[in-house]
């Protein structure tokens, strides 16, 4: 599939969604959906904005990116976004963008006077055509590859500030931008769910999260190192997130609703011994654009569609699986898309699949 079918293929995508909402154009101002709609451009000068350098107006009949004076020739020349189907609509850098639609307008960030679409589009980005999840695929290697050796560079004595740098260049030097770094080590990994990087010296345990964007999809991972012999109490605790993780992955079937996966996760926290601990922070959701486009959780009726890739995060206090997964077709494992290979597993059967889900890695200080 070319960049051009795979644009009309979302078009017809989206205008079918302006058809349902009664809305005569959709304008797509966040980074992650105008990445979707034109088949991966990246309007994310500064990774910190939610809106990007450019827009995107679709109506029924049109579509069309909104730029400026800085931002159009390297849009042009570079992502081709006229070859890919959008007419190129630029303004002088010094004067705002009025993009002027008659009629009702959806949006996918919230805006006075017009629909909020952002539920309904998070649904489309979700949906990954075939050319999508071979980008995920290859965005996953990448990602993987980039944790195992950020991995091998931490050392007892260094900084989570250094820890997240070596992540950060080895994500990089993989063409995939590190959108989301976050590391922990020793007890800061039992205190906080998202850690942002300090000078914390880390003595024995550290924890890596990498969220990594290339083409504007996202892939999630996390692994945990620890100096010296393990804990008990921490061995069990990383055993039944394990094991709860399996318990989702299983789950990630066609058809299978994100609300049944959070009964589902609900659960298996309870049959592992460590019923509550799904309160303490999500549990993850679809991936797609965004790290998690939805989140399973109670009455979200979005079903698992094959193709779909989820990023599962359960976490017991002090431990933490997570991987990114894409649903395959009904009765067949689900693929884990950021295995490391030589990495401690557990295997786990469920429902008569073995799943080998990530362990902590104990270094033998000797």
């Amino acid at each position: 599939m070319d960049y051009t079918t795979e644009v009309q293929t979302k078009l017809e995508r989206l205008r079918a969604i302006m058809d349902q909402y009664e809305v005569g154009a959709v304008w797509l101002r966040q980074v992650n959906s105008v990445a979707w709609i034109t088949g991966g451009i990246d309007t994310a000068v500064n990774v910190a904005d939610t809106a990007g350098i450019a827009s995107v107006v679709v109506t029924a009949n049109t579509a069309a990116m909104w730029t400026n004076t800085i931002e159009a020739p390297r849009l042009r020349a570079e992502d081709h976004v006229e070859e890919r189907g959008f007419e190129l609509r630029v303004t002088p850098w010094e004067q705002a963008q009025g993009v002027e639609i008659n009629g009702t307008l959806g949006v996918d960030i919230g805006l006075d006077g017009t629909k909020d679409l952002s539920g309904a589009i998070a649904g489309l980005r979700a949906r990954l055509l075939p050319v999508e999840q071979e980008r995920f695929r290859k965005l996953s290697t990448s990602c993987a590859e980039a944790m195992h050796h950020a991995i091998n560079r931490v050392r007892p004595g260094i900084t989570e500030y250094e820890i997240a740098a070596g992540l950060e260049y080895e994500t990089r030097s993989r063409n995939a931008v590190p959108i989301v770094t976050l590391i922990a080590v020793d007890d800061r990994i039992h205190k906080v769910r998202h850690p942002i990087p300090t000078g914390k010296i880390m003595e024995k345990y550290a924890m890596l999260v990498l969220c990594g964007r290339r083409d504007g999809l996202v892939c999630s991972v996390t692994r945990l190192i620890h100096f010296g012999a393990l804990p008990d109490d921490l061995r069990r605790r990383m055993q039944a997130t394990a094991e709860v993780d399996a318990a989702m992955i299983a789950a990630s079937q066609p058809g299978t609703t994100l609300e049944d996966i959070f009964t589902i996760t609900q659960e298996a926290y309870a049959r592992v011994g460590y019923d509550g601990e799904w309160k303490l922070h999500h549990q993850g959701g679809l991936a797609g654009y965004a790290a998690r486009e939805l989140l399973a959780v109670p009455g979200e009726k979005t079903a698992l569609e094959e193709g779909m890739v989820c990023a599962w995060n359960p976490s017991i206090t002090g431990a933490k699986c997570e991987d990114s997964v894409m649903v395959t077709a009904a009765g067949q494992p689900t693929e884990v898309l950021t295995p490391m290979y030589g990495w401690p597993v557990a295997s786990i059967e469920v429902n008569g699949t073995t799943y080998e889900r990530p362990l902590i890695m104990e270094v033998n200080e000797g």
